[in-house]
C-alpha cells in the first residue's frame, strides 16, 4: 500500500529531521536553514502553518515546555519512520542514477 506521506517534499523532510530534538518554531527556522545550507529558508508563517499541518497528521507531536510562550514540537515515531522510509526511497534513487553515471550522453563535440 501506497504510504500517504511520501514523498516528503523538501521542506517537510528539513523540518522532520530538525525535530528529531525537541524545538520551537523559530528553532526549527534556524536548524533547517542551517542544515540545508541556507537553501530552504521558512518564513514564520509558514513555519507555523507547516507544524500545525504535521501535527495533524501525527508525524509530530506538540511536548512540555517550561515557557508557556512557546510551543516545543518533536518528531514522533510515525514521523521518523516515515523520514526513514523517503530517506530509503532517495537513496535507492541515488544508486540507479550511479549505475547510470557511466551511460550518460557525452557532451557532442562540434
Amino acid at each position: 500500500m501506497r504510504d500517504p506521506h511520501l514523498p516528503l517534499t523538501e521542506t517537510v523532510a528539513y523540518t522532520l529531521l530538525a525535530l528529531v530534538e525537541p524545538g520551537h518554531g523559530y528553532a526549527v527556522m534556524a536548524r533547517v536553514e542551517s542544515m540545508s545550507d541556507g537553501a530552504v529558508r521558512l518564513a514564520p508563517g509558514t513555519m507555523y502553518g507547516a507544524l500545525e499541518n504535521l501535527e495533524k497528521q501525527k508525524l509530530i507531536a506538540r511536548m512540555a515546555s517550561a515557557d508557556a510562550r512557546r510551543k516545543v514540537y518533536q518528531i514522533t515515531e510515525l514521523g521518523y519512520q516515515t523520514l526513514t522510509r523517503d530517506a530509503e526511497r532517495m537513496a535507492h534513487l541515488v544508486s540507479l542514477f550511479e549505475l547510470t553515471r557511466t551511460q550518460a550522453p557525452q557532451k557532442e563535440e562540434r
